[in-house]
């Protein structure tokens, strides 16, 4: 009976135990965001914050956002283990957020770019939002941008070819190989956050609905084109109309604290 055993190329959410977990570590993650932001407030650049918190803020952040969406390949990944499951789980999982931890570093240097060369300047940040909005919605439109997400959405093939790693890394290997082409897929849309604020809750939740439905739904590649078109139509109206630039780019720092 092969259509009772054919394999379904696409992940699917199922609560398994694996599944459990990592969505209870996202959970607690937006936990702290929440927490943090309330604390933070939201605004434009670093907002005085050094290098070492900003770090420990946006691991905080790309864990609530991303565990969910990777869910599921982790869960599916982990099918073929057969021991030391726990242990093997956080490598993986690890593994995918060094590489998420990583594009920390550049946000900051774009985030203190602002800070330096910003200063009290609305009309700037405005057109840095709109400049960031356009090309994340072109983005989404790319060939580059349709073939990471296929291999995200599609990941059968690479968990095979991921049969031929050896070693005691073989985990490690394997989470870092599948961030690559989550990053070749979402790097745009978290670079939306120098145009938000590091700190716009609403701009985290929304961001992460993206992610998770793109990957995970059943049209998510229309979701994604769909996504880029409205981004687009957002850069022209932050660019016309002053109502909706004031209503999604933050304050420009009025004084920044020396690092």
């Amino acid at each position: 009976m092969t259509a009772s055993v054919a394999p379904v190329d696409r992940p699917v959410l199922r609560l398994t135990r694996e599944t459990v977990v990592i969505l209870g570590v996202a959970a607690l993650a937006w936990a702290g965001v929440i927490a943090y932001a309330a604390h933070m407030g939201n605004g434009a650049g670093t907002m005085g914050m050094s290098l070492l918190e900003f770090m420990g803020m946006w691991s905080l952040m790309m864990t609530a956002m991303m565990l969910p969406a990777i869910s599921p390949v982790a869960s599916l990944y982990l099918r073929t283990i057969v021991s030391d499951r726990p242990r093997r789980l956080a490598l993986f999982v690890g593994g995918y957020l060094i590489v998420w931890a990583a594009v920390g570093i550049p946000t900051y240097v774009a985030l203190r770019i602002v800070d330096d060369r910003v200063a009290d300047s609305t009309a700037t940040m405005r057109t840095i939002a709109v400049v960031l909005l356009a090309a994340a919605g072109m983005y989404q439109l790319t060939p580059l941008k349709a073939v990471c997400l296929r291999h995200c959405r599609s990941p059968l093939a690479q968990l095979l070819h991921y049969g031929n790693i050896k070693g005691r890394g073989k985990d490690l290997k394997v989470a870092l190989h599948h961030a690559g082409f989550c990053l070749g897929c979402c790097w745009a849309l978290m670079a939306l956050f120098v145009a938000f604020g590091v700190m716009n809750l609403w701009a985290m939740l929304g961001l992460a609905v993206i992610v998770f439905t793109e990957k995970l739904l059943p049209r998510g590649e229309t979701i994604g084109r769909l996504v880029g078109a409205a981004f687009i139509v957002l850069a022209v109206l932050v660019a016309i109309s002053p109502r909706v630039a004031e209503a999604i780019v933050p304050s420009p720092p009025a004084a920044m604290t020396e690092m």
